[in-house]
């Protein structure tokens, strides 16, 4: 169970600070919630507490795991299909996962891929995303603002 204060992401969607937790009634059915407040963005996000561990919501990342995701993306290797369809489908589950050090992945992949070939806008759309819900969390784990934790990612990506 977190707590007011805490610094969690939720897949797909970035890190924030949980700010309450509150009961609420839907369809005549009470439920407590967590109230995410998303720093990129500014955007509030609800998530029923009984089923936070289904959703994947999980603290941010330490300061070692931070280390390994800048090393994952300095790394100019990328282990991808060529059929864009199976790629597309393997970077949606990696995102999915909410594991930092796979989305990290992702974003190392297709900037190199992008590089190389070019991205497809649905790949394009997928960059921005990843790019959003890694650079969310890394400004919550080191305390860095968003266009600080945005240069170093793609800084390091680009090298």
């Amino acid at each position: 169970m977190f707590k007011v204060g805490d610094k969690v992401v939720y897949p797909m969607h970035g890190a924030g600070v949980i700010e309450a937790i509150e009961e609420r009634e839907f369809l005549g059915e009470k439920r407590r919630y967590y109230v995410m407040r998303m720093p990129i963005g500014d955007m509030k996000v609800m998530i029923p507490t009984d089923s936070s561990a289904e959703v994947g919501l999980r603290q941010v990342m330490s300061h070692e795991d931070v280390l390994r995701v800048l090393e994952i993306l300095r790394e100019h290797k990328s282990k991808m299909s060529g059929n864009w369809n199976r790629r597309y489908r393997a970077n949606l589950e990696k995102i999915k996962s909410g594991n930092a050090f796979e989305v990290a992945e992702v974003v190392r992949n297709l900037i190199l891929r992008d590089r190389e070939k070019g991205l497809s806008s649905g790949e394009k759309k997928m960059l921005d995303s990843a790019r959003q819900i890694l650079i969310s969390e890394l400004v919550l784990a080191q305390n860095m603002e968003e266009d600080e934790a945005q240069s170093l990612v793609d800084g390091l990506a680009a090298n």
